[in-house]
């Protein structure tokens, strides 16, 4: 078995050398540890700072001090850090944050580690932000910092138009015509150009015009929401909707937890318009260039049933998705097959195709989708499966998001308390919990599974499907309902062996077997990232932009929310 990189004890009290935990009050401790903290900053003694950390504790910064979002593993780094940007982001302000939700609290995450979480206020040059510390005890009854998260919130220079700061003026029959000159841009031409109307698109262009920054999106679709409208009619998301709120506009109280894709289309659609966000849907770009000199980029845009713009922006921002050129392996003797074989980015419904038989090859999230689809037809459904995937309930991925992802928790509170964590960290607390969770809660679904065949994972060196999702960004299956379906046999299971090829009735297997089909879907995920870019930017442009998701060294996505390798 191959050597985990991340695999470091964590801060249990047998580490620290503590045999009980001492009888305390979390608000004084934080409050202790924060003074100290804040004079050892505002003196720039980068020596004293790092002296309240553990020597292998962690300082994440999410564009506070970095301007980028950056992990720094033990004393050494962390001082690395304090020397190149303490003095020109000028930390201050440092205050303890003690309203509901943010006070210092004592969390016992298993017998053996506890630590107090806090959460601190800060100004830099550039702004205010939040601060998150993770203090574990010592036996001298002394508090370190195993990890501490510095994020900036908010900029001086660019306030949120939002409050007591949005428009207070008001309109006498000039706000459509206002807005028909702001999407077309007739007399200016957008800073930010966002290639991509989805999720990603619409959040960043939202952000950035309520800052003040002009933002175009332009999207291939007709509509807004075509991503989702055009996918397999079975789609739903797996992960819940507090998981998956817009900034500015949250979903309504009374939406179901697991959001069907074309009610998530619409609220897409809503969304842009509500906003008041700039977007040309039937729009694609025919060239493009940079300019080195004057750090710009020149883009001629294709509009369906409109002229050609040529626009001059400063920034493109790709949000085109996970979903790329379908990845469909090459398979002999496709011509002789006499049935339909699509890939899942082709596939709408089972009540699309004629006959009963039906093969699904992949077993993740859209395997599974569409195999049930083809049950819920009552076809005779098998999925081929080519190795094992990682299998969580859905109940028990709403456990592990917890109290941070439900009604009445702020959502920019949930997302700092998400983020506040290194990767690495997550990874060690996910090597407990995941095969803990496996042998308790998702234990009935697993075990039915073995039994008849499908074969599961716990992820990269057991941490689940947080590795999966941030590493390959696939791997596994959120489950809402279809493996009791593969436990009954409603759906069938084929492993073990590889395929041969076509056949004129189905696919040939190398145990001698053939599988009959009338429709053949490949559920087997999608290629490059970069394609969308090198369609739009050419090859070499693309070819300077570095990896695009998976993690680096400090356990930070690569050239994802950052610095992609080209200007």
């Amino acid at each position: 078995m191959a050597t985990d990189p991340f695999r470091q004890r964590l801060p249990t009290l047998d580490k620290l050398g503590v045999t009980d935990l001492p009888n305390i009050s979390p608000s004084e401790v934080a409050s202790e540890w924060l003074d100290t903290f804040s004079a050892a900053i505002s003196q720039s003694d980068a020596g004293a700072v790092v002296n309240l950390f553990l020597e292998d504790g962690f300082w994440k910064d999410v564009i506070a001090l970095t301007w980028d979002l950056r992990t720094f593993e033990g004393r050494n780094d962390i001082t690395k850090l304090l020397d190149a940007r303490l003095a020109v982001t000028s930390l201050r302000e440092i205050r303890l944050l003690e309203e509901p939700l943010r006070e210092p609290a004592l969390q016992k995450l298993f017998p053996d580690l506890a630590w107090i979480r806090f959460c601190f206020g800060f100004t830099t040059k550039n702004g205010k932000g939040t601060g998150v510390v993770y203090l574990v005890p010592l036996p001298d009854l002394k508090w370190k910092a195993y990890s501490l998260l510095t994020c900036l919130d908010a900029l001086t220079d660019f306030p949120e138009k939002v409050g007591p700061l949005r428009n207070n003026r008001a309109d006498h029959g000039t706000w459509e015509e206002n807005r028909r000159q702001e999407i077309e841009f007739f007399n200016n031409d957008p800073t930010v150009l966002v290639i991509g109307a989805g999720h990603s698109g619409l959040e960043t262009a939202a952000r950035l015009k309520y800052i003040g920054v002009p933002t175009l999106i332009i999207d291939k679709k007709p509509r807004v929401g075509d991503n989702w409208r055009d996918r397999y009619k079975a789609l739903c998301l797996h992960d819940t909707v507090w998981y998956n709120q817009t900034p500015y506009l949250n979903f309504p109280s009374t939406w179901p937890v697991y959001i069907p894709a074309r009610k998530l289309a619409d609220w897409l659609e809503g969304y842009a318009k509500f906003l008041e966000l700039n977007v040309w849907t039937a729009s694609t770009i025919k060239r493009s260039s940079w300019d080195d000199t004057t750090k710009a980029w020149t883009v001629e845009v294709n509009r369906e049933g409109k002229e050609a713009r040529t626009l001059t922006v400063k920034h493109l921002v790709f949000a085109t998705g996970m979903v790329s050129r379908p990845n469909i392996p090459d398979i002999p003797g496709k011509a002789s097959f006499k049935g339909s074989a699509v890939h899942s980015s082709q596939f709408t419904s089972a009540a699309n195709y004629i006959g009963k038989k039906a093969v699904v090859i992949g077993t993740c999230t859209s395997g599974h989708d569409i195999a049930q689809d083809f049950f819920n037809h009552d076809f005779d459904v098998t999925m081929y499966q080519r190795s094992s995937t990682f299998v969580i309930t859905a109940q028990t991925v709403a456990k592990i998001l917890g109290a941070n992802h439900q009604d009445g928790f702020p959502i920019e509170l949930a997302d700092t308390y998400s983020t506040s964590l290194p990767h690495v960290v997550i990874r060690r607390l996910f090597q407990r919990t995941v095969p803990a969770m496996a042998q308790t809660i998702d234990k009935n679904i697993l075990d039915g599974l073995t039994k008849v065949g499908f074969k599961t994972n716990l992820g990269p060196y057991g941490t689940g499907l947080a590795s999966l999702f941030y590493e390959r960004g696939g791997g596994y299956y959120i489950d809402t309902g279809t493996c009791q379906h593969i436990i009954n046999g409603d759906i069938k299971i084929k492993n073990g062996c590889a395929i041969e090829g076509f056949t004129e009735n189905g696919l040939a297997f190398s145990d001698g077997t053939e599988l009959h089909a009338d429709i053949i879907v490949f559920a087997t995920g999608f290629g490059d990232h970069l394609d969308a870019m090198r369609e739009a930017c050419g090859d070499e442009v693309a070819s300077k932009v570095g990896a695009v998701w998976g993690m680096d060294n400090e356990g930070q996505l690569q050239g994802v929310w950052r610095h992609c390798g080209h200007d």
